[in-house]
């Protein structure tokens, strides 16, 4: 990613990227990985036992949150690259910067509850609220190029009931 700009291009074309939803759970880990500053993911592991279209298993987050001062850009590249996100990512994204809702303000008030509190310091919750704002700028200059339909992949349609198939059988 860091080193050919044109990269996703050729992910898009082999399998399993071009049938199932891995590269949305690529870009997902990508945007993770930048909000906590995570460095040093240099590869992924995926649990399949159900198949080739499993989840992703975000191991060794070890870097997170460490240089609170620097924003890693390039571990943006699988989301600026390929400009696709999950509508439920972005949507849960733009709720995040919401001031009722400040990724910051949910971070602290979460981690208050833990033993170990605190957890984060102050210039590392304010990272995440800064590091958020760059991947929404990201997202809209995507949008800007290539339009909302395009970059913003629905999947948030809930498939159908088992009753409401059954009613249609029954007619």
């Amino acid at each position: 990613w860091e080193v050919n700009p044109l990269y996703c291009n050729t992910v898009r074309e082999i399998y399993p990227y071009s049938n199932s939803n891995r590269l949305l759970n690529i870009v997902d880990m990508a945007v993770f990985d930048f909000l906590i500053g995570n460095m040093d993911r240099h590869h992924y592991e995926m649990f399949t036992k159900f198949g080739d279209d499993g989840f992703l298993l975000h191991l060794d987050n070890a870097r997170g949150f460490g240089r609170h001062s620097h924003d890693e850009i390039s571990i943006l590249a699988p989301l600026s690259q390929c400009c696709v996100i999950k509508r439920s990512t972005w949507l849960r994204l733009q709720l995040l910067a919401e001031p009722e809702y400040r990724l910051s303000e949910v971070m602290r008030e979460s981690l208050l509850q833990d033993p170990l509190a605190p957890v984060l310091t102050e210039p590392h919750l304010l990272a995440l609220d800064r590091r958020l704002q760059l991947i929404l700028d990201a997202v809209g200059k995507c949008i800007d190029t290539f339009g909302e339909a395009t970059v913003v992949a629905n999947d948030t349609t809930q498939p159908q009931s088992p009753a409401v198939h059954r009613a249609k059988l029954d007619t």
